[in-house]
C-alpha cells in the first residue's frame, strides 16, 4: 500500500474550503470563511427586514414567519449550514481530532462555544493523517 502524497500542482481553494470536509484549515481562513457566511446571512436578513410591511419589534419575530417569508431562505441557511460543518470538520482535522466532533454545531448553545474554541484552538504543527499542512489535504500522486 502507498502513502498518500500531496500534489504538487493543486492547490485548495473557495470552493475546497466551503464545500468539501476533507482536509485540514488554518484558522485565518476559517475566520476569513466563517465571515464571509456572516456576510451572506447578514444580506438576507436585511432583505427580509426592507421587505416587511412594518417593522417587527424582537419579540414579535417568529423563525418560521421569517423562513416562510421567502421560499429560498431554507435553500440558503441549509447551504450555509453545510459550509459551517465543511469548515468545522477541517478545522478538528487540523488540529488532529475526529471530524465527527464537528456534529455538536447543531447542539443549541454548544455550537457557538465549539465554533469559538475551534477557531482559536492551534494547528498541528507535523503532518497528521488528514493532510500534510494546514490549508491541504492528501491527494494521490
Amino acid at each position: 500500500m502507498t502513502t498518500p502524497q500531496m500534489s504538487a500542482n493543486i492547490t485548495p481553494g473557495p470552493v475546497w474550503a466551503l464545500l468539501s470536509p476533507i482536509g485540514r484549515m488554518g484558522r485565518e481562513p476559517y475566520w476569513l470563511a466563517f465571515g464571509f457566511i456572516w456576510v451572506i446571512m447578514g444580506i438576507a436578513i436585511r432583505l427580509w427586514w426592507i421587505s416587511v410591511p412594518e417593522v417587527p419589534t424582537p419579540e414579535a419575530v417568529a423563525a418560521a414567519e421569517f423562513v416562510g417569508s421567502n421560499p429560498l431562505f431554507p435553500v440558503l441557511f441549509f447551504v450555509l449550514q453545510w459550509f459551517e460543518l465543511a469548515l468545522v470538520i477541517k478545522r478538528l482535522q487540523d488540529m488532529g481530532q475526529s471530524g465527527f466532533l464537528a456534529l455538536l454545531i447543531f447542539v443549541p448553545f454548544v455550537n457557538l462555544l465549539m465554533m469559538i474554541f475551534v477557531g482559536v484552538a492551534p494547528s498541528q504543527a507535523e503532518p497528521n493523517r488528514h493532510g500534510p499542512l494546514p490549508n491541504s489535504y492528501w491527494r494521490k500522486a
